[in-house]
């Protein structure tokens, strides 16, 4: 059992937010996805076309919980820094084999009023692409396309991760 404790210590503490200095920031990869079809409220992007501007890349699964309580943040966080060069980008990357229908994705992204750009990863390969690991993940793409900053984890306005990575957003604009 204290094994056990350990090991979730060690997980939860690897979850932790982590930085990129600019000097080895690295480039984000490409959205891996150019297909209409594969991309709820847009057109298929690509990173190129987002130059200028700070990316919030969200990485979640429509039966995932904890993407779902972290969604009305996520949603203010829009509208906080509506009209600035931000853009936030959904990355569906499914857990199970039923979760890659994407009239189910368009209906989630409708219920909890998700009106960004999201990109379906049902063969996961954004998700190897940038080497994420959980839900929900954001991703900080500076104006340049450097991975400045990773958060891990459940996210609700006002707490310490929401704080840091408002504030975070703020130094990259």
């Amino acid at each position: 059992m204290k094994l056990m404790k350990f090991v979730f210590a060690l997980i939860a503490l690897a979850a932790t937010s982590h930085c990129a200095s600019p000097a080895n920031a690295q480039a984000a990869p490409e959205f891996t996805h150019t297909d209409p079809q594969a991309w709820i409220n847009s057109g298929p992007l690509t990173l190129e076309s987002l130059r200028g501007q700070v990316v919030l890349i969200d990485f979640w699964a429509f039966e995932c919980w904890n993407c779902y309580r972290s969604f009305p943040w996520l949603n203010s966080l829009e509208q906080r820094f509506k009209g600035q060069p931000f853009t936030i980008v959904g990355v569906h990357s499914p857990e199970f084999e039923r979760e890659k229908d994407i009239d189910r994705v368009r209906e989630k992204a409708r219920e909890f009023e998700l009106e960004h750009p999201i990109m379906i990863d049902n063969d996961h390969s954004y998700w190897r692409a940038i080497g994420n690991r959980f839900w929900p993940a954001y991703y900080l793409i500076d104006q340049q396309g450097r991975i400045r900053e990773v958060f891990v984890g459940e996210t609700h306005a006002g707490d310490k991760r929401a704080r840091q990575v408002e504030a975070a957003i703020e130094a990259l604009l």
